[in-house]
């Protein structure tokens, strides 16, 4: 299974307007009309695989980082 950089990840979710608050190695990410809070712990430097997928599956149902511009 892939893996994927966390701070790639904290970079993404910051440029969707998430807020990230850090505690221990913990980063929770939460953001105002998502339900959902995202808690990524890493394993190194890296993101656990089955978090990259719960990031995914956040940014498909709220449509996150679509733009209207076209």
């Amino acid at each position: 299974m892939p893996t994927f950089d966390l701070q790639k990840i904290v970079n993404l979710l910051l440029k969707l307007g998430f807020f990230e608050r850090i505690k221990g190695d913990h980063h929770i990410f939460t953001k105002d009309n998502v339900e959902e809070i995202l808690n990524i712990q890493p394993k190194g430097s890296m993101a656990k695989p089955y978090q990259v997928k719960q990031v995914r599956n956040i940014i498909l149902k709220y449509g996150l980082g679509e733009s209207t511009d076209e």
